[in-house]
């Protein structure tokens, strides 16, 4: 008889890999426990008059841990919202914002409800109503705990939030600041519609400027031409396909969406692809492509990288061995079960890991959390003073030696950064400077230890970063 495939839940997963991280590192029983745990988590059950009738909505908020507040974490809005899923994302962001630096401690919080079946007022109420119940717990608030988008919400839920906290708090100076990922005119940041897939990108970009990082994922050369596999295009997968096909000159070979995918060996056009399926609600019928029914299926297509940018668990020991990319990118949180990941690592498979790859959301958040808290925008005091100073030197060159610089050149070395350059800049040296840490623990440890990965790095140096704050707290 044949044994069923037992596979850890997304919240073991986490614990697994956060232990095999421990196991390298000299700490204490106790403070390893105290890590590891969750240090709260609120469950709320509120009513809203809908249709006619009182609709009982279930939403979570956990508090996973507040050695650095305030603690910071996406809300989202799916019917298979639960608490563990919640406080196992709580946990990832804890870690997550540890490894780059990222001065908050880790939360999430979920609403158990599906989007598409409430029009936008009923959304509105509803959401309002979910932000009261948080906001008189301080479970919105700009410095104890600050809520972002993530799946099934975006900027339009977070402007309802942060005009509530407004309504609650009138006298609040920073009341803007308790929440992120907010629309520009409400107090959001230029990039950060685009921060996630950025970041990816620029995790990438990092990992291909490594000739000894590729030699062993059996890759060579540039990110030019490598034939990329991408599942999911909404917010995330979208704007990482996006900007490798367009800036890196990578081949985006396929898309999976949850209802079918697009395949072509040939390349696939990113944006048009998209647009059909936004305006079709699939990728069936689109002739610039081989339509897949079964687009789990793409995840085995034989590919240079394959991006995982949607659902946790979608690498499993059911398909593991069947994945042919020698590079798999988590852009999604939690893509790869542990017992998945176990299977890849043993065929030498290499893995940039979720707490890495998908911090471009939160580190950009961060930036928009300090814009709110300063009460002015990034470049509005500095950048026609850097343009003057920039035009001065060219002039004074090009008097100096008779030689005329091209108007091309002129224009970008003039120019003064403004908030979205700044934003990119910032979030490109947060990415870079923190895969550079996780590749020296990696190769660190690789002389004697061949079975650490770049996701334990990561993991030992964000448990070793929360470690190092709670010992100056006292514990």
């Amino acid at each position: 008889m044949t044994q069923p495939i037992t596979e850890p839940s997304f919240r073991e997963s986490v614990d697994m890999h956060f232990e095999r991280a421990v196991k390298r590192l000299e700490l204490s029983p106790g403070l390893a426990q105290k890590i590891r745990v969750c240090n709260s988590t609120y469950t709320v059950r509120f009513g809203v008059r809908l249709r006619g009738h009182i609709h009982t909505f279930t939403g979570y908020r956990a508090v996973h841990s507040e050695h650095a507040e305030p603690v910071k974490g996406g809300i989202r809005y799916a019917t298979g919202v639960h608490q563990d899923e919640v406080e196992a994302l709580a946990a990832l962001m804890t870690y997550k914002c540890a490894l780059v630096e990222v001065p908050f401690g880790g939360s999430k919080g979920g609403l158990r409800i599906d989007p598409r079946e409430w029009s936008e007022e009923e959304l509105e109420r509803i959401t309002r109503r979910f932000a009261a119940e948080l906001i008189k717990r301080d479970l919105i608030n700009p410095s104890q705990n600050v809520p972002a988008p993530d799946m099934g919400t975006g900027e339009r839920e977070m402007a309802w939030i942060a005009d509530q906290y407004r309504r609650i708090h009138t006298t609040d100076i920073d009341a803007q600041a308790c929440v992120t990922g907010k629309p520009l005119n409400a107090g959001g940041i230029r990039g950060r519609t685009e921060a996630t897939g950025r970041g990816v990108q620029y995790s990438l970009q990092e990992f291909f400027r490594h000739p000894a990082d590729l030699e062993i994922a059996h890759l060579e050369g540039t990110l030019m031409g490598q034939r990329v596999v991408v599942q999911g295009l909404g917010n995330v997968g979208y704007h990482a396909a996006k900007f490798l096909q367009t800036e890196d000159g990578c081949k985006i070979i396929g898309l999976a969406e949850y209802n079918g995918g697009l395949f072509d060996e040939s390349g696939i056009d990113v944006d048009a692809a998209r647009n059909y399926f936004i305006e079709n609600g699939s990728f069936e019928g689109y002739e610039k492509g081989l339509f897949i029914q079964n687009s789990p299926s793409l995840l085995e297509a034989e590919c240079d990288i394959l991006i995982p940018a949607a659902l946790e668990g979608v690498i499993n020991l059911s398909n593991a061995d069947r994945i042919r990319a020698p590079l798999i990118v988590e852009a999604a949180n939690g893509p790869v079960t542990a017992g998945a990941d176990e299977r890849l690592r043993e065929r030498g498979t290499v893995i940039l890991p979720d707490m890495y790859v998908n911090a471009g959301g939160v580190t950009v958040s961060y930036f928009e959390w300090v814009k709110n808290l300063s009460h002015i925008r990034f470049g509005r005091m500095q950048r026609r003073g850097e343009e003057t100073r920039h035009r001065l030197l060219i002039e004074e060159i090009e008097r100096a030696t008779g030689v005329q610089m091209s108007d091309t050149f002129k224009q970008f070395y003039i120019e003064g950064s403004d908030e979205l350059a700044l934003v990119r800049s910032g979030l490109d040296d947060t990415m870079r400077v923190t895969y550079q840490a996780m590749r020296e623990k990696w190769h660190e440890k690789r002389d004697t230890d061949q079975t650490i990965d770049l996701r334990t790095s990561a993991y030992m140096i964000a448990v070793e970063r929360i470690a190092a704050s709670y010992r100056s707290l006292g514990l």
